[in-house]
């Protein structure tokens, strides 16, 4: 069982988490559909705190015999989670940069074909 010293640290702990978390978002650092799971996992560990019994619980249910493992093995899932989808959002980033090196290309490419003519163009009109 937690001590309530401990379950008000726990709690004071949280609530910094959530500010930082807010400040990012007030500032633009992150947006909103990425912090979606940061924010999930700030309730979950609120819901341990004030329900302590929940780890008694989820450790029997996964059959770990010692509550602190099943705290451990919960945040090792949380943070694999959390890295697949930022590995997620950096693909796709990486995807739409491609793109977007492909497509500038393309219109350097397009300019300069342009300026050539409009140079071969101004040759011309001065020869006559």
């Amino acid at each position: 069982m937690m001590s309530p010293l401990l379950r008000i640290s726990l709690c004071v702990g949280i609530a910094v988490y959530f500010t930082f978390i807010i400040i990012f978002l007030r500032k633009k650092a992150l947006a909103l559909k990425y912090t979606i799971l940061w924010i999930v996992s700030g309730f979950l560990m609120l819901l341990v705190v004030l329900f302590p019994r929940i780890i008694n619980y989820v450790s029997k249910i996964l059959g770990i015999v010692t509550p602190a493992n099943a705290v451990f093995t919960l945040e090792l899932f949380f943070l694999i989670v959390i890295l697949m989808s930022i590995t997620s959002i950096v693909s796709k980033l990486d995807e739409k940069m491609k793109k977007m090196i492909q497509y500038t290309a393309l219109l350097e490419k397009r300019i300069r074909e342009l300026e050539e003519k409009l140079v071969t163009s101004e040759k011309q009109k001065l020869q006559r």
